[in-house]
C-alpha cells in the first residue's frame, strides 16, 4: 500500500515541527516539568495541530485516547473516563472540540477540573467564539499561526525525493511557487511536491511551468465560518481605512472567493460610517446603492460593483469623528450618567418647574438659545470635528456657530 509523502514526513519529535516556536517551547517546558495541563490548540488547517497533539500523546504511552466531538458518542467518552480508575489520569485528544455538545461537556468538565482528564482540544475555529465558556475557563488556549512562504520553502528544499527513483530536480522558482500556492499550509505544499514527483519524467528538471501545469491554481483557504475568514475581513477593513487601494482589493478578492456576499456587504456598510463618516457623507448612499446592485446581480457580476465601491472608499477622505462622538456618549450612558432631562424638553404639562420650550424654527438661523443637555452634563463635548477635510471643516464652522447660540445665551 502506498503511503502518502505527507504522512511519511510527519514529525517524530518537537524539533521536527516547522514553525510554532512559541507554542512548542511552552509545551516542551510543561512536558519537561511533568506538568501538562489541559489546553486547546486552534488555527488554520495544515499548521500542525494534530502533529503536536500526537507528540504530546507519546509522553502518555499507556493512557492516551482520541475522541472526535463530531462522530463519537457519550458512551465512548464514559469508557475512556473509566480508565482513570486504573491510571489515575489520562490524556484525551478531542478533535473538532467546537462541535462537542452540551451533554458531553457537562459530563467531562468535572474530570478536566480535577485533573483526572488532561484534555487536548483541536479546532480550526476560534474557541473564544465557538467553544463553551465552561470549557474555555478550564484550559490554556494556544493559537497556531499559518506558516510563512519562507518557512515552507525551506522545509520543501530539505525533502529527499530519491525514493521516486527519477533523478528529479526542482527549480528554485518551482519551490517558490509551491511555497506561495500552498497558502501557508505545509501539508498542502508537501502534497503538491509529491504530485510533481509522481508526474515528472525520469531525469526531468521540474521548472516553474511544470509546477503550474501539475498544481494548477494556488490553494485558496477561505472558510467563511472559520477564524481565518474574520482575519481577512479585518485586514480588508483596515486596508480601506488606511486608504491602500491595492491591499483592499487583494483582501476583497479573498473574500469574494468565500462567496459570502451578505457578510462582505455588512462590513462595507460599517466601514462607510465608521471611517469615512462626515468627511464625505455622500458615500453612505453610494455604498447603499452599490450593495443593492451587488445583491441584485449576485455572483459573479457583483464583483464589479464591489471593486468599484472599494476603490472609492479607499480614495475618499476619512473621518472617524462621528464614530468617536457616539461612542463617547454611549460610554457616559453605560456608566450611569443619565440625569434628569430638562423640563422644557418633556411633553408633560404636570411638571411644576416646567419652563417654556423655544421652537427652533421661530429663531434666526433656526437655532434657539436654550439648554438641551441635562444640567449635570451641560458642558460636555462629545463631537470634536476633524478639520482636515473641507466637508467636515464646513460642518465644524456651522457647529460652532450653533453652539454659540445654544450655549452662549441660554435665555430660558
Amino acid at each position: 500500500m502506498y503511503e502518502p509523502l505527507a504522512n511519511r514526513l510527519r514529525p517524530r519529535t518537537f524539533d521536527d515541527v516547522v514553525g510554532q516556536t512559541r507554542v512548542l517551547s511552552l509545551i516542551k517546558k510543561m512536558i519537561a516539568e511533568d506538568k501538562v495541563v489541559s489546553m486547546i490548540l486552534y488555527g488554520p488547517t495544515g499548521t500542525g495541530k494534530t502533529t503536536i497533539a500526537m507528540l504530546v500523546a507519546e509522553h502518555f504511552p499507556l493512557n492516551n485516547y482520541k475522541f472526535n466531538a463530531s462522530t463519537d458518542s457519550k458512551a465512548t467518552l464514559k469508557d475512556i473516563v473509566e480508565t482513570t480508575k486504573l491510571y489515575g489520569s489520562v490524556l484525551l485528544v478531542i478533535d473538532e472540540i467546537h462541535r462537542m455538545n452540551r451533554d458531553i461537556q457537562d459530563y467531562l468538565l468535572p474530570y478536566v477540573e480535577s485533573g483526572k482528564v488532561i484534555m487536548l482540544g483541536l479546532t480550526t475555529e476560534n474557541p473564544y467564539i465557538a467553544c463553551n465558556p465552561a470549557i474555555r475557563s478550564r484550559v490554556s488556549i494556544f493559537r497556531l499561526e499559518r506558516l510563512s512562504s519562507a518557512e515552507i520553502r525551506t522545509y520543501l528544499e530539505k525533502i529527499d525525493l530519491s525514493a521516486y527513483d527519477k533523478n528529479l530536480t526542482v527549480s528554485p522558482e518551482a519551490y517558490d511557487y509551491l511555497a506561495t500556492a500552498s497558502n501557508g499550509e505545509i501539508r498542502t505544499a508537501v502534497n503538491m511536491l509529491e504530485m510533481i514527483a509522481i508526474q515528472a519524467d525520469r531525469d526531468q528538471r521540474a521548472d516553474l511551468a511544470f509546477a503550474i501545469q501539475v498544481v494548477g491554481k494556488p490553494s485558496v483557504s477561505v472558510d467563511k465560518n472559520g477564524d481565518d475568514y474574520y482575519d481577512i475581513l479585518s485586514a480588508f477593513h483596515k486596508s480601506v481605512r488606511g486608504s491602500d487601494v491595492d491591499a483592499a482589493l487583494h483582501y476583497l478578492a479573498r473574500l469574494i472567493v468565500a462567496e459570502d456576499l451578505e457578510s462582505l456587504l455588512r462590513r462595507i456598510s460599517a466601514i462607510v460610517y465608521e471611517d469615512i463618516g462626515l468627511a464625505n457623507p455622500a458615500m453612505g448612499p453610494k455604498v447603499a446603492a452599490a450593495c443593492d446592485i451587488a445583491r441584485h446581480l449576485g455572483w459573479p457580476e457583483a464583483v464589479n460593483a464591489l471593486g468599484a465601491i472599494t476603490i472609492e472608499l479607499c480614495i475618499s477622505p476619512k473621518s472617524n469623528a462621528a464614530h468617536l462622538a457616539v461612542n463617547a456618549a454611549l460610554e457616559d450612558v453605560r456608566a450611569g450618567k443619565t440625569p434628569k432631562i430638562p423640563s422644557h424638553l418633556i411633553n408633560n404639562p404636570t411638571y411644576d418647574d416646567k419652563k417654556k420650550y423655544h421652537y427652533a424654527h421661530e429663531y434666526p438661523g433656526h437655532v434657539a438659545p436654550q439648554q438641551y443637555l441635562p444640567t449635570e452634563l451641560k458642558d460636555v463635548v462629545y463631537y470634536k470635528p476633524q478639520l482636515h477635510t473641507k466637508m467636515e471643516a464646513a460642518f465644524a464652522e456651522q457647529h460652532e456657530a450653533n453652539l454659540k447660540v445654544i450655549r452662549g445665551k441660554r435665555k430660558d
